[in-house]
Order: structure tokens, then sequence, then C-alpha cells
């Protein structure tokens, strides 16, 4: 992983606003039990002849066993304790098994819950509009848009979906012991897909920019959070910082110099947003009262507009170079972790919007 000094400057374009083992514990137990498992230990009556020993060794009298007769028994039946041992570390290997299956069904469960809980969520949102009597085509949508936009939301749950996936997979893997190369292949996999993401919503932007600005695509924890149609970088890094511990002194730096890279650039989106808000409203407001056509004004403010895409994909453009920089910065293993922190702390915030969710529907 290299760690070079990383230092980008915003673009100047942004102010004009263009476009357990089990096995061990129990050979321990056996180890400090000594005969725990051993044959049945020949008994010798005491005060007997003995022509009468061998009588009622093989009746099984009762007596006093002795430690001389014990082993004599063990190495008697070697092959019958190595079985016993093999038998039990094979119920062992089974009993862990069934735990890790049990752990992923429960997992998988888990995710299936919230997911179903975003889906209610988006249909509750969708609900209001119907419930109100106000039809898509009220709203500016097109039957088009409308397609675009279904489009994109199912896309989008099996983003989350495969994001849930590869996030069950990282913890297990930094949980256990696993080649750098193999982790390696996990880190660049989960980047890929964030990546897919911001292209999935550049096409979103282009059907109806509103819609991916506003987040209805997100919950609504997540929607407290959004900055242009999404996460604001320079506030996550000091969300992740904690989990990329030891740093070393210049993968500081560099961290710190990214994070100073990217407030230098969300300012300046933001300004430029800003600035867009203020020709918009003009471009709006324009034009004499009482004249009952609107057509110059719409028209002024639809061309406007176009730089609001610009917006949403130079922001994506801004989160897209943040995550490639850390994974310059960072290690393979500090990468993984990262991205770890990250989608747990996404997944934290949608079961957040589910808890808020439904203490609003508890009878008060």
């Amino acid at each position: 992983m290299n760690t070079t000094s990383t230092h980008f400057v915003p673009q100047r374009r942004f102010e004009t606003y263009e476009p357990l083992n089990q096995i061990g514990m129990w050979e321990e137990s056996f180890k400090n039990n000594g005969g725990l498992y051993t044959p049945g230990s020949i008994i010798i009556p005491t005060n007997e002849k003995t022509d009468s020993l061998s009588e009622d060794t093989s009746h099984g009298a009762e007596g006093t066993p002795h430690k001389f007769d014990q082993e004599a028994s063990t190495s008697r039946h070697p092959d019958k304790i190595q079985r016993r041992l093999a038998q039990n570390r094979e119920a062992a290997r089974k009993s862990r098994l069934r735990k890790k299956a049990y752990v992923q069904q429960l997992e998988t469960s888990r995710l299936k819950l919230i997911h179903l809980e975003q889906e209610l969520d988006r249909a509750r949102q969708q609900g209001f509009y119907v419930g109100n009597g106000v039809e898509s085509s009220a709203l500016g949508f097109s039957d088009n848009m409308s397609s675009g936009i279904v489009a994109f939301e199912m896309e989008y749950g099996h983003w989350v979906e495969e994001q849930n996936r590869q996030i069950c997979e990282l913890r297990t893997v930094l949980h256990g012991h696993v080649s750098d190369i193999e982790l390696r292949s996990l880190v660049e996999n989960a980047m890929k897909h964030y990546f897919q993401l911001f292209r999935m919503k550049s096409t979103a932007a282009k059907i109806d920019v509103f819609y991916v600005m506003s987040g209805m695509w997100k919950t609504s924890a997540e929607r407290f959070f959004l900055w242009i149609g999404g996460f604001r970088p320079s506030e996550l890094l000091k969300v992740l910082l904690p989990h990329f511990d030891p740093l070393t002194d210049q993968q500081l730096l560099d961290v710190c110099n990214l994070k100073q890279s990217c407030q230098q650039a969300e300012d300046a989106l933001s300004q430029g947003m800003e600035k867009l808000q203020h020709t918009l409203a003009e471009s709006v407001a324009a034009g004499r009262l009482g004249e009952g056509s609107y057509t110059p004004q719409m028209t002024c403010a639809m061309e406007r507009l176009e730089a609001l895409v610009s917006f949403v994909n130079q922001a994506d453009h801004l989160r897209h170079e943040t995550l490639q920089q850390m994974h310059r910065i960072l290690t393979t293993r500090q990468a993984a972790r990262g991205l770890l922190a990250l989608g747990e702390y996404f997944q934290r915030l949608r079961a957040l919007s589910s808890s808020w969710a439904a203490r609003q529907r508890e009878p008060t």
C-alpha cells in the first residue's frame, strides 16, 4: 500500500457550477482425568484364592481398582481409545459447523428484516401522496421518469443486499486468518461496489436530479446527514479515523491532508450550490406581476437546472476520489477495517431509521 502524500485541489469549475477450540479443551480434560474414557478396570477381590481370581474377575465382581491394572487395560485397547478421540474430534467439528451456520442464518434473517423495514418506509412515503389524492403526474413525474426511478430503487435495494453480504464477509475474514491476497481481493470488490453506486446515481440524476438530491432513496437517518445526494467525505473521515489505528506518522499526515483537501472541495461545491440557488430564484421570480404566463421564466430556470446534475456528479466524484486516496494511503488490512467500519456505519443509520419509525407507530 503506497503511503505517498496526497493532496488534490478542488477545480475552479466548482465555483461556476459546471459540469474456539473445543478439541483442545477436551484433550486437556482427558489428560487431567487419566482413565476417564479407559475401559473398566480389572477387579481383584480380597481374601480369595488364586484359582477363584479369574472366575470372579470374569463375573465383574466389585473391588478396589489398581493403577497397574488400568494401565494394562489401556495398553490392550489403544485402538479403542484412538477411535473415541477421533469421534470426539468429529463431534466438536460438527458442533462448530452447526454454530457457524446458525450465526449466519441469524445474520441473514436480520438483514432481510432491515430490507423489509426499508421497503415499508418507502411504501409509507409513497402512500402519503396517494392518500392525499396527489398523482405522480401532478408532481411532475412522467411515465418514463417514474419507471426510471423505480428501476433505480430496485437496483439500489440489490446494492444494499450485496453490501450487507460483503460486510459479513469482511467481518468474518478480519476475525480469522486469511492471506493478504484474499483480503486485497475483498477490499477491491468493496471499492468497486461503491463506484457502482456512483454510476447508478449519475444515471438517476439525469432522470430526476431532485429525487437524487432529496435522498428519498435513503432512510430518514441517512437523509439527516445528506450533502448533495450523499455523504460528506470530510465528515466521514472523522468517523472512520479511529478505526485505522495504528497509523504511521506519514499515514497520519496524508490522512490530515486528504481531509483538508476534501473540506476545500466541499466548500467550493457548497458555494456553487448557493450561487445556483440564488440565480434560480431570480429566474423564477423574474417578470411582471399578473402576466399569467410563466413560459419565459420556466425556460430560463430549466437551463440553469442543468448545472444541478453536474453538482451531483462532481460531489460523487469527490466521494470516489476520497475512497481511492484512502485505499492508497492505508495498508490492505487497514483499508478492510475502514470499509467494514463504513458499511457498519450505514447499517446502523438504517437500523436507527427503523427504530425511529417503530417508535412512531407505537400507541401513546
